[in-house]
């Protein structure tokens, strides 16, 4: 499977990703300790159980990178240049060991490059939707995508 061009995309264009995974306790612990986050909340389900949760909270940037990382083989696989930011981060609902995440993206905008004509940006929209149907994670990524090469 291979991403899509700049051509390709469309405003308002919907990819349900058929990607799904379920969060384990190995997945939140080894990303905590490897990126040097000493947060109980995410490590101690001794003190989790003292908080409004009452159990261990997987790390949202845990939950952002796996959102997205499901998007990739259906939008930018092989196709984008660089991601060029990300803003409206957002975690409106907790992630908990054991909830399984699908990721949904939308396509709200594109623009060709200004200094790079054979390039485009896209800015997607990605949602990462627990087992619920829940919203657990929102994002805009703004993504630097290739264009159709020209036929030669």
């Amino acid at each position: 499977m291979s991403g899509l061009y700049f051509e390709e995309f469309h405003e308002g264009q919907v990819f349900e990703h058929a990607m799904s995974r379920t969060v384990t306790e190995a997945d939140n612990v080894l990303f905590t300790c490897l990126t040097l986050n000493p947060q109980p909340l995410h490590l101690d389900a001794e003190f989790a159980k003292t908080t409004e949760f009452g159990r261990p909270l997987v790390n949202s940037i845990f939950t952002l990178g796996l959102v997205i990382g499901m998007t990739v083989g259906e939008t930018t696989l092989g196709t984008t240049i660089a991601n060029l930011g990300m803003s409206k981060v957002e975690f409106p609902k907790p992630v908990f060991h054991g909830d399984t995440i699908r990721a949904r993206s939308i396509v709200r905008g594109l623009r060709s490059s200004r200094s790079r004509p054979e390039a485009g940006v896209v800015e997607f929209e990605h949602q990462g939707i627990n087992q619920r149907g829940e919203i657990v994670a929102t994002c805009l990524r703004a993504a630097f995508m290739k264009r159709r090469p020209a036929a030669g």
